[in-house]
């Protein structure tokens, strides 16, 4: 995952910041509590594709 597009991207739902998960290839919002999926390099940053975190 680019480090630039990193800094630069927000969680669409709140805009606030989200973690890169190397291991799951996932970004994370935690005051959401979603997990959006990088697939192909791509971050996937749409609400119905994110996976809901306990």
């Amino acid at each position: 995952m680019d480090k630039k597009l990193l800094e630069i991207l927000v969680c669409p739902l709140c805009k606030g910041p989200l973690k890169y998960d190397r291991k799951a290839e996932e970004l994370i919002c935690k005051p959401d509590r979603l997990a959006f999926p990088i697939r192909d390099g791509i971050p996937v940053m749409l609400e119905n594709e994110a996976r809901k975190l306990d």
